[in-house]
Formats: C-alpha cells, sequence, structure tokens
C-alpha cells in the first residue's frame, strides 16, 4: 500500500555484515517481513531489501544490504559499505569463532568506511542461552571499547529485532539533522514523496 507524505523523509543505506550461519539474514526478514525460518538458505554474494519506518517527524527508508558470510564473498564487501549509513556486524553467541570474526570485520570497517558511519554489534541467536559461548559481558565491554552500539537479538523470538533498527533509524537522524550536507549514506528529502513498505530481493 502506497501512500503520500509532506514530512522530511531519508533514505539510509544499512549493510549487514558477519560469519555465515549468525543469522544476518534472519534479522532482516525478521523486521522486514516479520518471518522466520529455521532453515534459511546461504546468501549468495549479497541480497537486497528496502523497509519504510515512520517515527515522529520523519519517514526513514532503509535500503539494507545483506551481504554473504562465506570467505569467497570477503572481497565484494567493500562495495556494499563504502558509503553507507550504517553497518550491522553480527555474531551468534553460540559461536566464539563467530566473535572472533566480528571484531576483523569492525577493525575492517572502522578502517575502510567513511568516519560518519554508525556501527552497531550484534550478538544474535540470544534464545539459544543454553548453547552460549559468547557471555553478554565479554560482546558489551568490546562494543563499549571499540565505540559501537550493542544488542543482543533473537530473530526467532524477535527479541530487540525491531529496536536495533529504531536505533538506527534514530542515529540516522540525529546525523542528517546535525549535518546534513555531508552524511554519506543518508539523502534527505523534503518535497511530497510517494513510498511503499515492502522488500524485494534479488540474489
Amino acid at each position: 500500500m502506497a501512500r503520500r507524505t509532506g514530512n522530511k523523509s531519508l533514505q539510509a543505506k544499512l549493510v549487514l555484515l558477519g560469519d555465515m550461519g549468525t543469522g544476518k539474514t534472519s534479522l532482516v526478514l525478521r523486521f522486514v517481513k516479520g518471518q522466520f525460518s529455521e532453515y534459511q538458505e546461504s546468501t549468495i554474494g549479497a541480497a537486497f531489501f528496502t523497509q519504510v519506518l515512520s517515527l515522529n517527524e520523519a519517514t526513514v527508508k532503509f535500503d539494507i544490504w545483506d551481504t554473504a558470510g562465506q570467505e569467497r564473498y570477503h572481497s565484494l564487501a567493500p562495495m556494499y559499505y563504502r558509503g553507507a549509513a550504517a553497518a550491522i556486524v553480527v555474531y551468534d553467541i553460540t559461536s566464539m569463532d563467530s566473535f572472533v570474526r566480528a571484531k576483523k570485520w569492525v577493525r575492517e570497517v572502522q578502517r575502510q568506511a567513511n568516519s560518519s558511519l554508525t556501527m552497531f554489534l550484534v550478538a544474535n541467536k540470544a534464545d539459544l542461552e543454553d548453547d552460549r559461548k559468547v557471555c553478554n559481558e565479554e560482546g558489551e565491554e568490546y562494543a563499549r571499547e571499540s565505540g559501537l552500539s550493542f544488542l543482543e537479538t533473537s530473530a526467532k523470538t524477535a527479541q530487540n529485532v525491531n529496536e536495533l533498527f529504531y536505533e538506527i533509524d534514530f542515529a540516522a537522524k540525529r546525523l542528517a539533522k546535525a549535518n546534513p550536507s555531508r552524511q554519506s549514506g543518508i539523502k534527505l528529502h523534503t518535497r511530497a514523496t510517494e513510498t511503499r513498505r515492502g522488500y524485494f530481493c534479488c540474489g
């Protein structure tokens, strides 16, 4: 269903990074469609989604790039995170290896992406508490030391999924308001625009 609005609207590029199997695609599908599948196929290259959030004084349209976690696609990642307004680095709380890899992603993005990019460290699969290998405090401490926002999520139960994207929405608005002419990955539209809730995916 399309609707017309005269409010300010922002368009923000968002990228998800992390190891294969950490649940990146599941997080996006939970946010965009409100759905979860136990058997999510691995992403090939990258998948693209869009979603619109309308909160308070502005509407934000997210252009979401869900990157593949397999090592053979790693070299493609810079073309997605360069120029992004925000990056979500995801690890699986049941896998210490995925946490170690998440730290590598953080360092790479901090080194190569634009300086205004907002980064979130997300500990996914919080529903698997009995199999936890990375404690909450460890992720939280690393995020704090690295200047990242941190959340534990579960795509399966929807724990903190909407909260994550609302936080990104708030950050995008704050950045655009503070310096509207220089924010990489954020476009500000003030004329009446027509927006459509929904998503599409291309492999």
